[in-house]
């Protein structure tokens, strides 16, 4: 008998305590519960969509393989690991130490009280676009059968987005190398 293997979309993000940390924690946890994760995005920092006065978070996407699983209970699956990393409230617009969004199941459709699929406002968020953009380039969305770099590109949301550099000071450090560089040989 022939098992089906169904590419997911998940979206990953924190913005409290070691925000790195639970990224990986995240990802960690997602191999435990028996998701084969083939791909991972890079780490994006971004702004708070929607609401201020909360740090920034780090963002990332991974493209997970999965076999005799329903949506629903991979959901189930990632809101356990939400709370084995410190989520207690799934409640939007908090800060949070990790969030985990199912953003698309196969080409699968539903509207359920438990699940929406696709996600029904990733096309509005930047910080899940960008990093989806960027492992999936060719994945069409269900409903639309638009790209996710067209999606990207369409999207009226304009917060920052952009790739994360743990250590900013040694990045400012080879700018200023470089540039020094540049003016010798000019």
């Amino acid at each position: 008998m022939e098992t089906d293997i169904i590419t997911a979309y998940v979206s990953i993000g924190s913005n409290l305590g070691d925000r790195a940390g639970n990224l990986l924690l995240a990802v960690r946890g997602l191999m435990e519960a028996s998701f084969s994760v083939n791909k991972l995005s890079a780490i994006y920092e971004t702004e708070p969509h929607g609401v201020e006065s909360q740090p920034t978070f780090l963002n990332m996407a991974a493209e997970i393989f999965v076999t005799n699983i329903s949506a629903s209970q991979m959901m189930a699956r990632m809101l356990r690991i939400e709370y084995l990393l410190g989520r207690r409230h799934k409640a939007e617009k908090k800060p949070r130490t990790v969030d985990l969004d199912l953003l698309l199941f196969g080409d699968y459709v539903c509207e359920t009280d438990f699940l929406t699929l696709p996600h029904p406002r990733m096309f509005e968020r930047r910080f899940v676009l960008a990093p989806l953009a960027e492992i999936a380039p060719h994945v069409l969305f269900p409903t639309t059968q638009k790209t996710i770099p067209q999606m990207l590109a369409e999207t009226d949301d304009f917060s920052i987005v952009k790739r994360w550099n743990p250590n900013p000071k040694a990045e400012n450090a080879e700018r200023k190398v470089n540039l020094k560089k540049r003016m010798q040989d000019a």
